[in-house]
């Protein structure tokens, strides 16, 4: 009974209109109900409006939609998150260091929590919006990233129970 890691980095396809497989693993997390091609458009539609964007703003210069994309994500990503640690009979709060893969797992988490949790639009507009915010270095999925970096912050004091 292994426990490690799937092959779902090896089986995992990049997308088919950039090729690129951190926007392909973005739409499978995107995808609700199994309907990836839906969630292709959204994301699709939202990168297009990125585009247009910089079509109109002559100051990003060759500035792509995919580019604001990794930009964006790599913005979002956690350096130290809090995590629950029982030492005798309390609970604290231990600030600990993030590995890559769930960097970006909550780099995407948080974008498309803030997406969904804005109620009005469609949702590539959202979307468009919140990643041209983490470009930005704003937004609502940047100001949980700099709460969670606040909160370990704040407990650096029990860094000595991270074992």
């Amino acid at each position: 009974m292994g426990r490690g890691f799937t092959k779902s980095e090896e089986q995992l396809k990049p997308d088919p209109k950039f090729g690129d497989k951190v926007l392909s693993r973005f739409v499978n997390c995107i995808m609700l109900d199994g309907k990836k091609t839906r969630a292709q458009r959204v994301v699709y539609d939202a990168l297009q409006e990125i585009d247009d964007k910089l079509a109109r703003d002559k100051e990003h210069g060759e500035l792509t939609a995919i580019e604001v994309f990794r930009k964006a994500i790599e913005n979002v990503k956690p350096n130290v998150e809090v995590r629950s640690r029982r030492v005798g009979g309390t609970n604290y709060q231990v600030p600990m260091q993030v590995s890559r893969k769930r960097q970006q797992s909550l780099a995407f988490r948080w974008i498309i929590n803030a997406c969904r949790g804005e109620k009005g639009r469609p949702m590539h507009i959202k979307l468009s919006r919140e990643l041209w915010d983490a470009y930005n270095k704003e937004g609502r999925a940047m100001n949980t990233r700099d709460q969670t970096h606040r909160m370990a912050d704040a407990n650096k004091a029990f860094a000595h129970f991270a074992w």
